[in-house]
């Protein structure tokens, strides 16, 4: 049996600190998960805020040698633990996230902190420092403008996709998004938590939006317009591919270990290469498969549920 997520991952990552714009930058780790940084002319806004506070500081470190400007607003993308759990580190730090990320926080937010860490033993090592759940300062229904100085940013729910609540980030002034796990460069997108019908007319959305740059929930920053372009149809592939495969073995009966085996006779040989894939394919296809079967709301994932699939899809 394959080993269980990622607990085997134990390499480490090279960290890269890229940037992208004007006062733009990128904290990418090789399919750990990203962080943005905005660099206003008062202040300074963090996109995702890491799974631990010691990941964190790594951050904040390596801000404070571009900019003395305070860090006064941390944004969440979504409420996962891998984004959400380093906030405490934002000392005084507004956390904003939409109000449907409060939502599922709220919902599935504990089950999702023990789920996540289970899952990755590497990049929660230093649990230890975690104080809990974190909770947004501010939230919003669908979009608000934050300025940092003269700077804005514009963050806005164009859609359901990697969760119920993702939101985006888009700076004008630049023509630049922070996606969160919306899109994924070259790494395979996690859809345990999946809309999956919705997350292919979202990446429509994000598209029109014509980004100059993008910086993905994991993988390299996408610094051009024609890399953006990628990112997006890599991402929307990704999905639509799992999707049809699973619909299909959903049409003809067929049970979830059958629908495993199947949907990876189409999707490995197109993204077997992309980090995080064995990890993720197993929770991808149960939500597909719960959604190709009528059940919108995705399952909450335990510690628990999390092993009992693994065992089922890849046991021997």
């Amino acid at each position: 049996m394959a080993g269980f997520a990622s607990t085997e991952d134990l390499d480490e990552k090279k960290i890269s600190f890229d940037q992208i714009g004007s006062g733009l930058y990128a904290y990418t780790a090789e399919g750990d998960p990203n962080s943005g940084i905005i660099v206003g002319d008062d202040a300074v806004m963090v996109i995702d805020a890491q799974a631990t506070p010691a990941m964190a500081n790594d951050v904040i470190v390596r801000i404070a040698k571009i900019t003395d400007k305070p860090i006064k607003y941390v944004l969440l993308t979504h409420y996962h633990a891998a984004r959400t759990l380093g906030a405490s580190a934002f000392k005084g730090a507004e956390i904003l996230a939409s109000d449907a990320t409060r939502g599922l926080l709220a919902e599935r937010g504990k089950e999702d902190m023990d789920s996540e860490i289970g899952r990755f033993p590497r990049l929660f090592r230093s649990a230890e420092t975690i104080p809990g759940l974190t909770w947004p300062t501010m939230t919003f229904p669908d979009q608000i403008s934050i300025w940092l100085g003269r700077r804005e940013v514009r963050i806005m729910h164009i859609g359901r996709g990697h969760t119920a609540g993702d939101v985006i980030a888009i700076v004008p002034d630049a023509g630049v998004v922070f996606s969160g796990d919306l899109v994924e460069y070259k790494s395979a997108c996690y859809c345990g938590d999946a809309h999956f019908t919705d997350w292919l007319a979202t990446l429509d959305h994000l598209a029109e939006l014509q980004a100059s740059a993008l910086v993905p929930g994991r993988g390299a920053a996408l610094a051009t317009p024609e890399m953006v372009k990628e990112g997006i149809d890599l991402t929307s592939d990704f999905i639509a591919t799992l999707y049809n495969a699973v619909q299909e073995s959903v049409a003809k009966g067929r049970s979830l270990k059958d629908t495993f085996d199947f949907a990876r006779l189409t999707v490995d040989p197109k993204f077997k290469g992309f980090a995080m894939y064995e990890h993720r394919l197993p929770f991808s296809v149960s939500r597909a498969y719960d959604e190709a079967r009528g059940i919108e709301w995705p399952v909450v994932w335990t510690a628990e549920r999390d092993r009992e699939m693994w065992a089922a899809l890849q046991g021997a």
